[in-house]
């Protein structure tokens, strides 16, 4: 798969980072958030959590509670991707 044009090295870092395995405890929501609306859309509701959407999956995320991204959300974040056409090598 091509790489995409629209994403610059903190984004593919940040992709890398949701795919890594064992799963990293220390990505950060405002990196993520930025990888979000870069490859899809990224709306927040009147409670605080995120709805993001990449191609024709959506995912809703509370960031309110820590700086960093836990265990499952960062498992959350690789399906939505994944389904989203992005993969670990930082290509769509």
């Amino acid at each position: 798969m091509a790489e995409p044009q629209h994403l610059n090295n903190h984004h593919r870092d940040t992709q890398h980072e949701i795919f890594r395995h064992p799963v990293s405890h220390n990505i950060e929501w405002r990196a993520v958030i930025s990888l979000l609306e870069a490859v899809g859309s990224v709306t927040r509701r009147h409670d605080g959590k995120l709805v993001a959407t990449v191609g024709a999956q959506s995912e809703i995320f509370d960031p309110r509670a820590q700086k960093d991204l836990d265990t499952q959300m960062v498992l959350d974040m690789r399906k939505l991707l994944a389904a989203g056409g992005f993969d670990a090598e930082g290509t769509a």
